[in-house]
């Protein structure tokens, strides 16, 4: 019997994954089976997670990019394709966030936000398919949406806005590659402890309020989004494409 789930012989692409929920996700990936190209703005510790991977027996690959900036971004992929690397799976992950009230947002914040979080992920997602497309490949793209895809949370327009932008891109990419094979959904964390969330976890009433809001009575473990990934990035959501789930302990259906 096939198992659907397994993603022996499968390369994917996870961007931001020398830290956080991408580093989550790679080793969630890497254990399923899949072997791994890693992208960072940190060489350091985007060697620390191969080193790691590798001895899981996965074959990984890592590359320092900022994906703020298209031409890194293309570079990236052509640096890809001469060295024969044609990924399966792209995990768009790369982010940053800052917390600012709105009257305080300039357009240097907005600009290095939505750069990075919107537009950076498009045009990942744009290479990925154009190598797929011209490999004649199918493939899936996986974008890392938030709470904030569907509500609006205060002092943080800017990211809000990002992804917002998140979902709409993805309801349009899927539509547009469906033809092509190429599926595109969205994954959305709820209240997970990162380095980008850590300024909200410092603050212990904070975590009181919040806890009171989350029906399950506790906030994310990284293990929590592993199970939806590897669906995902399997042939076991084949018929799956422009949905965005989240993972939030049922915090989006309880407002």
């Amino acid at each position: 019997m096939n198992n659907f789930f397994e993603l022996n012989n499968k390369l994917a692409i996870v961007t931001g994954s020398g830290r956080g929920i991408g580093k989550s996700l790679a080793f969630a990936l890497a254990n399923a089976g899949c072997d791994l190209i890693l992208t960072a703005r940190s060489k350091n510790e985007l060697k620390e997670v191969s080193v790691e991977i590798e001895k899981i027996g996965r074959k990984c690959w890592y590359f320092e990019c900022d994906f703020a900036d298209v031409n890194k971004i293309k570079g990236f992929y052509k640096n890809l394709l001469d060295q024969s690397l044609i990924p399966d799976i792209l995990i768009n992950n790369a982010g940053t966030e800052e917390v600012r009230p709105s009257f305080d947002v300039d357009e240097k914040l907005w600009d290095k936000i939505i750069d990075t979080n919107l537009k950076g992920a498009f045009f990942s997602s744009q290479s990925f398919a154009q190598q797929l497309k011209s490999n004649s490949k199918s493939g899936s793209i996986i974008n890392l949406g938030s709470l904030s895809s569907s509500i609006g949370i205060p002092t943080a327009a800017a990211y809000t806005s990002s992804k917002s932008g998140i979902l709409g891109m993805t309801k349009a990419l899927s539509a547009e590659w469906a033809n092509y094979n190429i599926r595109v959904n969205s994954i959305a964390p709820g209240y997970f402890r990162t380095s980008l969330t850590e300024v909200f976890y410092s603050d212990e009433n904070w975590q009181k309020t919040m806890l009171n809001k989350i029906p399950m009575k506790r906030f994310g473990k990284m293990e929590d989004l592993h199970g939806i990934t590897i669906l995902l990035a399997s042939d076991a959501s084949s018929y799956i494409t422009g949905q965005i789930f989240y993972i939030d302990g049922g915090f989006i259906s309880s407002i």
